[in-house]
């Protein structure tokens, strides 16, 4: 459930796993990383745990974590939007994102790149953190790692 490249928080849980990511944005809640650990462990457990998948899981999942961000801070978390298609689930595209970061992490690399049918033998979940690590906003200092552990490293 959890990736090689986040064991050194996993234990504590002090950093919001992408397998909760990937839940929060499939069920809409933008969770900060204040409320995250204002949240038990035993709450934070159970996100990591609890099935988010079938409409009445999402809706279920959502919910819950709404109100518990609402129990401890006063009011509830803000939501995102979800696409009906989300980059993660469109196995046939792979996002631009990922291959510029992989040009810019691997400069040295004649054609650095995930090929299509690298992409679509990824999980959803791992389509899903390659997505996350690469945008902008993040510090990506995990994103190669990511890359090696998938088994999709360029050479």
């Amino acid at each position: 459930m959890f990736f090689q490249f986040e064991a050194d928080f996993i234990d504590s849980l002090r950093c919001i796993p992408m397998v909760v990511r990937y839940k929060l944005d499939t069920c809409g809640v933008k969770l900060k990383l204040s409320h995250w650990h204002q949240l038990s462990f035993a709450q934070r457990q159970y996100l990591t745990e609890a099935n988010c998948e079938t409409l009445a899981e999402v809706s279920h999942y959502g919910e819950k974590l709404q109100n518990w961000v609402t129990e401890l801070t006063g009011q509830p978390a803000s939501t995102l939007s979800v696409p009906d298609l989300p980059e993660w689930l469109n196995a046939d595209q792979i996002p631009t994102q990922i291959l510029t970061e992989l040009a810019n992490k691997l400069p040295s690399v004649q054609s650095p790149g995930i090929t299509l049918t690298q992409w679509q033998s990824l999980t959803p979940l791992q389509r899903f953190a390659l997505i996350k690590l690469s945008r902008a906003s993040h510090e990506n200092r995990n994103f190669l790692l990511a890359i090696k552990e998938f088994g999709i490293m360029p050479s």
